[in-house]
């Protein structure tokens, strides 16, 4: 075989290594969201996420940080456990958008777990504020 080496290029990091649960099961999904789509309603992970904007732009929103837009091309990431994910939606009310996400999940617990609303209100103070 002949031709010319692979480019590989760094697209994000994580500083520090996310805890990963013991005998955790990677699971890798793509997401695709319609228009105006609002994701997933408020949840948390049992193990640490990584993710990559494939087409479009996502609203992504993590307990303690303020909501951010995630474009095609960048990356985001979690680290699961206690923290409540509030969003993932689509930024885009004309398009559809994108994302793949591995996700190391614990031993016997789902891949998402949505939290309740009585929950989300006695964590409300740990919720960045609003723009």
């Amino acid at each position: 075989m002949s031709g010319a080496p692979p480019n590989i290029e760094v697209i994000g990091t994580v500083p520090g290594a996310p805890q990963i649960p013991d005998g955790a099961e990677a699971m890798t999904v793509l997401v695709t969201l319609p228009p105006s789509s609002p994701g997933a309603p408020p949840h948390r992970h049992s193990g640490p996420a990584y993710g990559y904007v494939v087409k479009g732009a996502i609203v992504f929103e993590l307990e303690g940080e303020p909501e951010r837009v995630v474009r095609a091309g960048e990356t985001f990431w979690e680290p699961g456990g206690d923290v409540i994910h509030y969003q993932d939606g689509n930024h885009l009310s004309d398009e559809e958008s994108a994302f793949v996400v591995t996700m190391f999940c614990a031993p016997g617990q789902p891949m998402l777990t949505v939290v309740e609303l009585e929950e989300l209100e006695a964590r409300k103070h740990l919720r960045a504020p609003r723009p």
